[in-house]
């Protein structure tokens, strides 16, 4: 009995799509590479291909992702273990206009309904169905989502650039004030 999911398929799929399925299960657990690994098995485990492929593992990723944060509360709880750190979401970009980790902050501070739309849409470049799909509701909710939540980064990352740029002023004139 032949697969009907070939290793070039998979091959393929991996390359294109895994960077984002990983950063789309980092939203809920420490080890998303664990979560798009399970979820390329799972692919490969099906009798029939699902038809779109690309939203189809973002749903598993999703999924076994959210399954393993709540199977990890449930162990910090009864272990009363520290918290796991994530790594950064993004890797450093020569000029940034942003600092990635005020990025990073103001993603994490993003209710899950909003920063899962955002990543599966920029990072993971779902259509607004799509990522209805996968989370579970319809397009034009999703675009709803993904537009509040621009603009929740937006108003956020803003009041960052302002406190530091006042903190900055504020640091120079009194300098300035006791020098002279």
């Amino acid at each position: 009995m032949t697969q009907p999911v070939t290793p070039e398929l998979l091959s393929s799929l991996l390359d294109e799509h895994g960077s984002a399925l990983e950063l789309f299960a980092s939203q809920w657990t420490g080890m998303p590479e664990d979560c798009v690994q399970e979820a390329f098995l799972q692919l490969v485990r099906q009798s029939k291909p699902p038809d779109q492929v690309v939203p189809w593992l973002f749903r598993v990723v999703r999924n076994r992702a959210i399954s393993l944060r709540r199977s990890s509360q449930r162990r910090q709880r009864h272990e009363s273990a520290a918290a796991i750190e994530r790594a950064s979401w993004f890797q450093p970009v020569p000029r940034s206009p942003i600092d990635d980790a005020k990025l990073t902050e103001a993603l994490r501070s993003l209710s899950d309904e909003h920063r899962e739309v955002i990543v599966a849409k920029i990072w993971g470049g779902l259509s607004y169905e799509q990522i209805g799909e996968v989370v579970g509701t319809s397009r034009s909710s999703a675009h709803r989502r993904y537009e509040a939540g621009l603009r929740i980064l937006r108003e956020r990352l803003e009041l960052t650039c302002q406190n530091e740029a006042f903190q900055n002023k504020t640091t120079t004139s009194s300098r300035n004030s006791k020098v002279g």
